[in-house]
């Protein structure tokens, strides 16, 4: 027998000083049987600090197609592409070519630099290309806030990030590996 999807409910405030962009979210986020707290926590980072009324999330573990995280115009043409982890190259190629902004976020310490030592030569030649590391004790400490239902405020400024819960802080510093060279 299958297992099932754990439902999560978050209820996440986005004050995001540096795109001028605030907002209230209801989201709900379902939980693969295979997936992690820390990866839960690290989708709800990715969330805060894409925040936008189109962004929801893929179905990820269970689609080989979509990612964790995507907008859409309301043409349908994917805006943003938002992966967690260590994707495959051959992956992250395809979704440059599908997506005007593609985005990594890696969270797990040193199996991302050995990761990024593999395939960022490569992964270099693409311009619409984000790679963001997350360290692994600031995500143990965001895994430590996940609840079935949650109430997070993310407050961004000078591209820092601080998430609250009604009992916790977590100061969330992104290191950037490659950043994107999008047109204006």
């Amino acid at each position: 027998m299958a297992l099932n999807a754990t439902i999560y409910k978050a209820e996440l405030q986005v004050s995001d000083m540096d795109r001028h962009y605030y907002a209230t979210h209801a989201l709900t986020v379902a939980r693969h049987p295979s997936e992690t707290a820390e990866r839960l926590m690290v989708r709800l980072l990715a969330f805060a600090l894409y925040a936008d009324e189109r962004l929801e999330f893929g179905k990820g573990l269970s689609d080989e197609d979509e990612p964790a995280l995507w907008r859409k115009a309301y043409t349908g043409e994917i805006e943003q592409w938002i992966e967690l982890g260590q994707p495959d190259e051959a992956r992250i190629r395809k979704a440059c070519g599908r997506a005007q902004h593609v985005v990594v976020i890696n969270y797990s310490g040193r199996g991302a630099d050995i990761w990024w030592d593999k395939v960022g030569g490569s992964l270099g030649r693409n311009r619409n290309l984000t790679v963001l590391d997350i360290p692994s004790e600031t995500v143990d400490r965001l895994a430590a806030m996940s609840e079935r239902g949650m109430r997070l405020q993310c407050l961004i400024q000078d591209g820092q990030l601080q998430v609250m819960s009604e009992t916790t802080s977590v100061s969330v510093e992104p290191q950037s590996r490659m950043t994107a060279t999008l047109p204006n």
